[in-house]
């Protein structure tokens, strides 16, 4: 157990008090209800099956804190990263502020924020290896790294960073509120070290020595209907109308009535010129962007080529082309594994992909690998199949292949569509309202379609041209699908820029960002959008043919993957999430691409990583766990070989 010291200040106890027997949300504070069936179990924090001496041991604790006391002497960040032995890149704990007014009335508001241990955590509920654990001791959310494999989905669904991806050593981890401490009756480290007496910790609903608030938010705090976080305010200090943010996020809060208490979370107005951003379309989630446009473009080409071959054959028959119908086929399964292969290595433990089936019930990313693999089954039994249906034809009657082949056919057909609806489940949170909205699904289906028939076209308009055929037909009736693709696409992608502005707050700064720092990438993007729809609907209704209807379908599709490209890396680079507010330097974006950019990155104590290639470091990490596995179950089968055979000599002796 954690040892008290015999001089510990009083002030670091957690009082015993009374409390309600719910909270603001409704829900019980007593996290046993009236049956304490789990009461004398240990913890077994750090190995030890010791239980604590906490009266209050399976009651909801939280924070609380008091914005008007905090001095920002971040004492909190340093005892919670010393307890925790925490790399200077690394907090569980941070002090960010927003600041109003003007001289001599400029007032400034911290806020020291970490893992809020929920009622309803979505952290919990999103991670696919099932990593994180509700704990009715203290209510705690507890995480464990060794069980995480790196994806960082839980850093995308939490409102308040409380998760922090340590991208060198490939997992995620947090705060896991002191729970050695509390067993013993000590408040977290981060509480008992505050200079200032901001924050405190306790019995949720009780309120410290001479506070009187309760509150669940104060300016920049996120809204805490998303999780309903077990941490609550005091903030009695007037302040100006207007607090805005010092880091790089262009948000600022403002109450929209004078006298009002509750904040809204605005745009912050930046007037610069349009520009490209070309180099910072790139992102540690390219692996995903690849990884998803693959997959639609595959799902799609499948679904078209099911339906041409069984429902309008006179476009063309794959039949008169078994050759280039096994390349299309294999090719599709072959850059889907490539797909599969990328997504896999943006894991920080790729080596540990298996686990994230271990979710199904709750978090989406489980169901959406889940989906894909079911349908990448479904396509690779389908291919085998229809293109080598003398593996099984000489076991089985013909009509009996043929109706197999048209099974998994058909099904791969339905499971792909469902695969990118739980694809695009993935990006429905309430953290990140860029994402947040119905656009998401009409662009995956839309470059189902378009990069679908895309596929289709450069594989079997070759193989027409090369025989001789005529290709017009078949460029005739796909480009219908690419229409309905970028249309589909289009849509989505107007009603999303109105949607954002009428909301405000953090979707509407992306959307800011995506006018601003990438203006003409992105209006290069939606003029793509239509002129290749144009194009597309000109290409059949003229019927060019030959080579050069067969050039012009080629620059088509190379515009329409180009255009797919950028607008998926752009979803990807936009997003801002409904983070807590960062410091001039700690939690700060622009900080940190200046610190790489000048070489501070390179000293450690600035707390920001360099440039390094992350998915090597995966790779490097998987191949030596792989060895050490290896060399460990070797170890063990040769002990295990001894042991057999000593005691089958003690046997015949």
């Amino acid at each position: 157990m954690f040892e008290v010291r015999k001089d510990e200040p009083g002030y670091a106890f957690i009082p015993d008090v009374a409390t309600p027997e719910k909270n603001q949300w409704g829900k019980n504070i007593l996290t046993t209800g009236e049956n304490n069936d789990l009461a004398g179990k240990s913890l077994n924090i750090n190995d030890e099956a010791g239980i604590g001496s906490n009266p209050n041991r399976y009651k909801q604790h939280g924070f609380h804190f008091t914005a008007d006391n905090c001095i920002g002497c971040h004492a909190c960040e340093a005892a919670c990263s010393e307890k925790n032995e925490l790399p200077a890149y690394l907090s569980f704990r941070s002090v960010g502020y927003v600041e109003g007014g003007s001289y001599p009335a400029f007032k400034r508001l911290n806020i020291s924020m970490a893992c809020n241990h929920c009622d309803d955590p979505v952290c919990l509920k999103g991670c696919p290896t099932r990593a994180y654990t509700k704990y009715a001791e203290y209510g705690a959310v507890l995480q464990d790294p060794e069980t995480c494999f790196g994806c960082g989905y839980c850093t995308w669904v939490c409102p308040y960073n409380a998760p922090q991806l340590d991208l060198v050593q490939g997992e995620v981890s947090k705060c896991n509120m002191c729970v050695d401490r509390l067993e013993v009756g000590l408040k977290p480290a981060c509480a008992a070290a505050c200079l200032g007496g901001a924050l405190d910790f306790g019995l949720i609903e009780t309120t410290p020595e001479n506070r009187d608030q309760a509150k669940v938010q104060i300016p920049g705090f996120p809204t805490p209907t998303i999780t309903k976080p077990n941490i609550r305010f005091q903030q009695v200090k007037s302040l100006p109308k207007e607090m805005t943010r010092t880091d790089t996020m262009p948000l600022r809060y403002q109450r929209d009535e004078q006298g009002a208490s509750e904040y809204k979370t605005k745009v912050k107005k930046i007037n610069k010129p349009k520009q490209w951003g070309l180099p910072k379309l790139r992102s540690r989630e390219d692996p995903l962007v690849m990884f998803t446009l693959i997959t639609q473009g595959v799902i799609g080409a499948l679904i078209l080529f099911f339906l041409s071959q069984n429902f309008a054959s006179d476009s063309f028959s794959a039949a008169a082309f078994p050759v280039a119908t096994g390349l299309f086929l294999f090719g599709l399964i072959a850059i889907e594994i490539y797909g599969l292969y990328t997504s896999t290595m943006h894991l920080g433990k790729p080596h540990r992909f298996y686990r994230a089936f271990n979710n199904l019930k709750y978090s989406p990313v489980s169901r959406e690998v889940a989906a894909v693999a079911v349908f990448f089954n479904l396509l690779l039994a389908y291919s085998i199949l229809y293109t080598m249906p003398g593996l099984l034809t000489w076991l089985f009657p013909d009509s009996f292949v043929h109706s197999l082949t048209t099974f998994f056919g058909f099904f791969a057909m339905i499971s792909g569509p469902i695969a990118i609806y739980a694809m695009h489940k993935i990006y429905r949170i309430e953290a990140r309202p860029f994402w947040n909205h119905w656009q998401v699904l009409t662009a995956f289906y839309g470059n189902m379609l378009s990069l679908g028939a895309v596929f289709i076209g450069l594989v079997f308009g070759s193989a027409l041209l090369l025989s001789g055929q005529s290709i017009a037909g078949l460029f005739s009736v796909l480009a219908w699908p690419i229409v309905a693709g970028l249309v589909m696409e289009a849509i989505g992608l107007y009603a999303h820029a109105k949607a954002m502005e009428k909301q405000g707050g953090e979707g509407a700064a992306a959307m800011q960002t995506q006018n601003i720092d990438f203006g003409k990438t992105y209006l290069v993007r939606n003029i793509s959008l239509v002129a290749c729809a144009v194009a597309a609907i000109g290409l059949a209704l003229t019927s060019l043919d030959g080579y050069l209807g067969f050039v012009a379908w080629t620059a088509l599709s190379v515009v329409i993957m180009l255009t797919a490209l950028v607008g998926r890396a752009l979803f990807y680079v936009l997003v801002i999430p409904t983070t807590m507010p960062g410091a001039f330097f700690w939690r700060n974006q622009g900080f940190q691409e200046h610190a790489r950019a000048a070489g501070l990155a390179n000293m450690p104590q600035t707390g920001v990583l360099p440039d390094l290639d992350f998915h090597q470091l995966a790779k490097e990490r998987a191949m030596k766990d792989i060895k050490a596995s290896l060399a460990r179950w070797k170890e063990e089968g040769l002990k295990a070989g001894f042991i057999r055979r000593w005691q089958e000599r003690t046997i015949k002796a």
